[in-house]
């Protein structure tokens, strides 16, 4: 009996357990569609439809190299799995579980048509099955991380099949190329393709530099001028690589590499929250800050301009928004840094920079950024206090900063260490590069006066 592999963002071979049993039933037609009527407003953005068009070439190659092919349909996916299975005479379909609002509902619609054989795999455990003594949810991270890591280690990984059945006869296939996911007019994109090698044997790669290092990442991860960070999260975010593949390659490895693992149980945390909370995405997580006082004004829109194109006059938001337009990722430490500054030096609203992220990060994930944007603004489940409002010109220098600086923004590259973080208070900033949008005093006290409003 041929079934079907439902691929979503789980587009690799290795440690699939999807894979391993819809092979273990005999032929396998393996099918990715490009649904961008089910997420509706939350399609791929630029960045991720990018990502996304290597990686699928990529996972089709490697399943020629088996024996097999991947198919590429376009549309609503219970419609479009419907449509697939009368025409190749299948009744079940095999897929890893996804937790996003609008995944769940596919899953929902698909199992109503077809027999749908859920896997996990995505994560280091599934969503919501790390429960409190009384059986309820964690919403807090540190009592769930405690709980997950109480699980811990994950099964070992399993290799990918050698050769996978094909079925008597192929359906048709669209092409890769007519879906027109990579940028032409004009090709933002070659940044990204200098960085970036998207694909199971990319995400290998990272992780087998990764390693070498893993043991100083806690050491490191802040300092944006070091590579110290994994660059493994939009792998991840694809399921190019699996998270028990992670952990049995660094786990032993000492060091502060608990910290690393830290920051794949907070992956799995944030799956967690949108299972509670799935609009998390666009709604308070505290209804507190519903009425705060955010600015949409003319000049709140010039702001917001600037913070996207990396024009703030704060050199370390500008080299990290810079980034993240090159090369559609930013160093971890200088996320919080911009995204705390979108929200408590320009005091605009959330929702704003978390829509921005979604639009031109490759790791673009529902869960992980809404997470991160409502703790750094302080309205989450589990989040920051709004009052603590970083100092971004501090936090550049306090974390070395200046040869990042010097890489993203070009203007200040010739500066001194001592002038670089704070160019415009050294009295060395150059003509080219803008002036501090607002002072950091002043954009503090007009947060936290916002928050007394409120109050």
């Amino acid at each position: 009996m041929t079934t079907i592999l439902w691929f979503r963002r789980d587009l690799r071979l290795a440690d699939h357990a999807a894979l391993i049993a819809a092979a273990a039933q005999g032929p396998v037609i393996p099918v990715y569609i490009l649904d961008d009527e089910t997420p509706r407003q939350r399609r791929m953005g630029g960045a991720s439809r990018w990502w996304l068009h290597q990686s699928l070439a990529s996972l089709d190659a490697a399943l020629r190299a088996r024996g097999s092919r991947l198919i590429m349909r376009r549309g609503k996916s219970d419609i479009v799995l419907a449509k697939l299975a009368e025409e190749v005479g299948a009744t079940r379909i095999h897929a890893l579980r996804h937790y996003e609002p609008w995944w769940r509902n596919a899953q929902a619609a698909v199992a109503k048509r077809l027999d749908l054989v859920l896997h996990d795999g995505n994560y280091l455990a599934p969503a919501g099955s790390i429960t409190t003594g009384s059986g309820g949810q964690y919403k807090i991270f540190t009592p769930f991380w405690r709980a997950l890591l109480a699980t811990m280690p994950p099964a070992k990984p399993a290799s990918a099949p050698a050769t996978i059945a094909a079925p008597p006869h192929w359906p048709q296939s669209e092409n890769l190329a007519d879906w027109q996911l990579q940028p032409t007019r004009p090709d933002w994109a070659t940044g990204m393709a200098a960085f970036w090698q998207p694909g199971e044997a990319g995400a290998a790669a990272r992780l087998g530099a990764f390693t070498g290092q893993a043991a100083a990442y806690e050491d490191q991860r802040n300092l944006p001028s070091v590579p110290g960070t994994s660059f493994l999260s939009p792998h991840l975010h694809f399921g190019e690589i699996s998270p028990a593949t992670i952990w049995h390659h660094t786990a032993q490895l000492g060091g502060s590499v608990e910290k690393f693992l830290g920051e794949l149980g907070w992956r799995d945390y944030a799956q967690n929250v949108i299972m509670q909370f799935p609009e998390y995405a666009s709604i308070n997580a505290r209804p507190a800050f519903d009425d705060l006082a955010w600015r949409n004004d003319a000049a709140a829109q010039d702001d917001l301009r600037a913070w996207q194109r990396g024009q703030t006059g704060y050199p370390i938001v500008d080299a990290g928004m810079r980034q993240l337009w090159a090369t559609g990722w930013m160093h971890n430490r200088v996320r919080m840094i911009a995204a705390s500054f979108l929200v408590k030096h320009l005091l605009i609203d959330w929702r704003r920079g978390e829509q921005w992220f979604w639009d031109t990060l490759v790791d673009a994930d529902y869960g992980s950024n809404a997470v991160n944007w409502q703790w750094t603004a302080g309205t989450g489940v589990d989040s920051n206090m709004f009052v603590r409002i970083m100092a971004p010109l501090s936090q550049s220098e306090k974390f070395d900063a200046a040869g990042y600086i010097r890489q993203w923004v070009p203007e200040l590259a010739k500066l001194p260490d001592w002038a670089i973080h704070d160019p415009e208070d050294a009295g060395r900033r150059p003509a080219a590069y803008p002036a501090k949008r607002i002072g950091h005093r002043e954009a503090r006290e007009r947060a936290l006066a916002a928050l007394q409003q409120l109050r």
